[in-house]
């Protein structure tokens, strides 16, 4: 898959996240089962794929969220292993 595809998984995932008000700390496995559902269908993912896309939107949200932060630097706070 290329990025901008990837992008625009994110974009939309985000989007319903943000207008279900879901916390950026969520993680319980329960809670976020909607999400999951929906990347799969929308997205023809598998299951695993469809946990990644959402994990992948979270990590997206909080740096976008972040403030003075560089994510190249402070990446490992999110578990992003950037190097």
């Amino acid at each position: 898959m290329d990025d901008e595809a990837r992008n625009f998984q994110i974009m939309q995932v985000s989007e319903l996240l943000i207008q279900d008000k879901v916390s950026l700390n969520e993680q319980d496995p329960g809670k976020l089962q909607k999400y999951y559902d929906y990347a799969k269908k929308e997205f023809s993912l598998s299951g695993a794929d469809s946990v990644d896309l959402v994990n992948e939107t979270f990590l997206y949200l909080t740096l976008k969220n972040a403030k003075d932060i560089d994510p190249l630097q402070d990446g490992d706070k999110f578990g992003a292993g950037f190097s």
